[in-house]
């Protein structure tokens, strides 16, 4: 699997993209406009070993709706998630059976190099 999970509107997703100059076999989706499924979150999450490693504490509406103040199992960031878009940590990467999580520097490095490696 080949895919580029990432907000259409985030500058921050758009300038990773430009840095990964992504294979045309790459499928792009923006998660606004196109949500991420329950198959599909269960799939990155046997990628990356938990729901909480792919949501996103820095989402607006986790601050709005307390959640920071709350003890949240692996089926509520699941749940979450596949409620609101925002709660997907971004950008997320998946090639082959590798997952890059996140915005950081040594994530989008990492990314970087795993992807030369293909070539």
């Amino acid at each position: 699997m080949k895919k580029f999970y990432f907000l259409g509107s985030c500058s921050t997703c758009q300038r990773i993209l430009g840095s990964l100059n992504l294979a045309p076999d790459f499928e792009l989706v923006d998660i606004k406009k196109t949500p991420i499924i329950s198959k599909e979150l269960v799939h990155l999450k046997a990628l990356s070993g938990s729901y909480e490693a792919l949501f996103s504490k820095r989402a607006m509406l986790y601050k709005e709706l307390g959640l920071k103040d709350k003890n949240l199992s692996e089926e509520d960031y699941k749940g979450y998630i596949l409620e609101h878009y925002t709660f997907l940590k971004r950008p997320v990467l998946v090639f082959g059976d590798q997952i890059f999580i996140g915005n950081s520097a040594k994530i989008t490095e990492a990314a970087i190099t795993a992807l030369q490696n293909e070539k």
